[in-house]
Order: C-alpha cells, then sequence, then structure tokens
C-alpha cells in the first residue's frame, strides 16, 4: 500500500489464475506483454492444489523470457479492498515475491503488481521430470481441485484470449498421456 501511495488506480498484471477468476472488480483489462520473466508451473502447492503429502503445483512468474497476461485497472477508491482481497489470495504463505513491474500494451507501458517467485523460494521446484509432470497431473489434489484442472483452465483461458503458451500445452499433453 506504501509503494502504491493511494494518488492513482493500480495495474495489476495476471498470468494465470487471476485471469480466469481474478475476484475483483476492474475498471479496465488490456493484453499485456512482461518482459523478464515467464510463465512457469514450478510452485509448490501443498494446500490449493495439492497436500502436504502430495502437492501440487501452481504458476509464478519466474525472471527470464516473457509472459503474455491481462493487466487489470483498479480503480483508486476500490484498490484498498481488492488488494486486501487479493493479499489473501495470492500471498497467505509469504511465498511470492510481489514486484512493480513494468508491462507493455498496445496504449503505451504501465506499471503493474505482479507476482514473482525466485528460484531461492523454497516452494520452488527446481527442473521437473516429465514423469513427476505425470505423477502430479494424474494425483495431486487440494481444497481448489486437481493441479491438471488449474492448468487447464489457465491454459484454455489463454488460448480463448488469443494467448499461445506452448510449453503449457506441452505439458498439458503429459497429462493425457
Amino acid at each position: 500500500m506504501a509503494q502504491w501511495g493511494g494518488q492513482s488506480d493500480l495495474w495489476v498484471f495476471a498470468y494465470a489464475s487471476l485471469i480466469w477468476r481474478p475476484e475483483f472488480e476492474s475498471a479496465e483489462e488490456r493484453f499485456a506483454l512482461l518482459h523478464g520473466y515467464h510463465r512457469a508451473l514450478k510452485m509448490w502447492s501443498r494446500v490449493n492444489r495439492g497436500t502436504p503429502a502430495l502437492p501440487g503445483l501452481v504458476f509464478g512468474l519466474l525472471p527470464g523470457g516473457s509472459c503474455r497476461g491481462v493487466a487489470y485497472r483498479l480503480p483508486r477508491d476500490t484498490v484498498p479492498a481488492a488488494l486486501r482481497g487479493l493479499w489473501e489470495r495470492e500471498m497467505p504463505g509469504g511465498v511470492y515475491d510481489p514486484k512493480w513491474l513494468r508491462c507493455r500494451t498496445s496504449q503505451g507501458d504501465i506499471q503493474a503488481l505482479a507476482f514473482t517467485l525466485s528460484r531461492r523460494s523454497p516452494s520452488h521446484t527446481g527442473v521437473l521430470s516429465e514423469d513427476a509432470y505425470r505423477q502430479i497431473f494424474s494425483s495431486a489434489c487440494g481444497r481448489y481441485g486437481t493441479t491438471h484442472e488449474y492448468a487447464r483452465l489457465t491454459y484454455d483461458k489463454l488460448r480463448l484470449l488469443g494467448i499461445d503458451d506452448q510449453a503449457l500445452a506441452k505439458l498439458l499433453q503429459l497429462g493425457s498421456q
């Protein structure tokens, strides 16, 4: 809140479930391109998409590459309530590193709040084998459903928006083998 300052509307960059389930009202949505980070299904989920005994996965923004997503503009007067809800959803365990990142849109560049993942985080999976993804897709389930369902919902919404994520398409093929 202090970094936002309260003087203007606030932008949030969505790259996974925030695209298909934002849980806040926005005044505007724009397609956005974020350079320097990429969408990766490489964060352990021991509650929402898995359990402590059989962790699932959720997306994070990892350094390197680029990511296409959606930027939501939250009106200034709604930001305090919207950020409280967003923080409860995205930051209960403090896993993400929230950052202000420059995103490119067709109407110009914006600074948006984005939830990134450090490779040093204990929740970062590191490199996973195809067999590990197959096992997780076939078995991991948490309070909000399966990892496979979460990945599929993200992929389907990205495709509906005209965003082609070939890495995610390849991972999802593992879940159907």
